[in-house]
């Protein structure tokens, strides 16, 4: 995630030139698709009553979307429904598509074909401002983070700028895995290491294959010897490596010239008024709990300051 197009939902990494979330291969990039597409497939907005009246909380996800989510309920968005659903008093029903291009248009902008009722009615995590949804507040402020595996030449980073203090010589060796059209493109081309860069394709054909199943195999076989991620994807990474020999997810300052944070909202239908100001007074209130997912996960979180 500067007001620069937004990305088509995918793998949900903020891009460089927008607070996009980004899909694996990260379909950071299909963006003025995408968004013709969502935008011309928009229906209108079910009353606000009826969502109200429903029992039932359904969830727009990735099956197999983690650390976001999957189908077996794994991930931080999971946890996130299953807490909002228990205050609600409502059981969970998701519609699964993936997090890729047309995904808005596939579950909250879908209709049955025999009740003509929307499939679902909230999307757990889109960035702040989204233009193919209405957002609530803010829920979760990450960074993108150095991911670093355990080598005693790569160690003691507090800042994942740190990287640039290592001797030339080392520093111009270094493969530096990232995703094309994030903010570690800009990063790496601002600092003259684009020569060292891998750079991976923007979207994969299988939409299993994610972010952090691409960077921690070739990390763990040597083919990349650091790796710049969204947030929630480097904690989902290092917190697989623990141990002697652990792996360790340093953050980019927040302020810096390119910009690395981004907020995450939840997503609804533009109109439905009454829904959003539920799910802005359940996140309000609820931030502790939130927090305490997030955390559980590792994402390295920035503090937003007070409204």
């Amino acid at each position: 995630m500067e007001r620069r197009r937004t990305r088509a939902p995918c793998i949900r990494v903020p891009s460089a030139r927008a607070p996009g979330v980004v899909t694996i291969g990260l379909c950071a990039t299909l963006l003025s698709a995408a968004v013709s597409l969502d935008a011309g497939a928009q229906q209108p907005a079910a009353p606000p009553a009826a969502a109200k009246a429903d029992a039932t909380l359904r969830v727009c996800a990735d099956a197999d979307g983690l650390p976001q989510s999957n189908s077996r309920g794994e991930g931080y968005e999971n946890k996130i429904a299953q807490a909002l659903a228990r205050d609600l008093g409502r059981k969970i029903e998701y519609t699964y598509f993936p997090q890729r291009l047309g995904f808005v248009r596939n579950t909250l902008r879908a209709r049955d074909e025999q009740t003509q009722q929307f499939k679902c009615d909230v999307i757990i995590g889109v960035p702040k401002g989204y233009e193919l949804t209405a957002t609530t507040q803010p829920y979760m402020h990450s960074i993108y983070a150095l991911v670093v595996p355990a080598r005693a030449d790569l160690k003691d980073f507090k800042t994942a700028d740190d990287l640039l203090k290592l001797p030339p010589a080392k520093l111009q060796a270094l493969r530096i895995g990232l995703f094309a059209k994030t903010p570690a493109s800009d990063w790496v081309l601002q600092n003259g290491l684009m020569n060292r860069a891998v750079v991976y394709a923007t979207q994969s054909g299988d939409p299993k294959e994610t972010a952090d199943t691409i960077v921690e195999r070739d990390l763990a076989a040597g083919n990349i010897d650091v790796a710049i991620v969204w947030g929630p994807i480097a904690g989902f990474i290092v917190n697989r490596h623990s141990g002697p020999k652990a792996w360790t997810a340093v953050p980019f300052t927040p302020g810096s010239k390119i910009r690395f944070d981004y907020e995450i909202s939840m997503g609804l239908r533009n109109g439905e008024k009454e829904w959003q100001q539920t799910l802005d007074s359940w996140i309000a209130g609820h931030r502790v709990e939130i927090t305490q997912i997030l955390t559980a996960y590792h994402i390295p979180l920035v503090e937003s300051p007070s409204p």
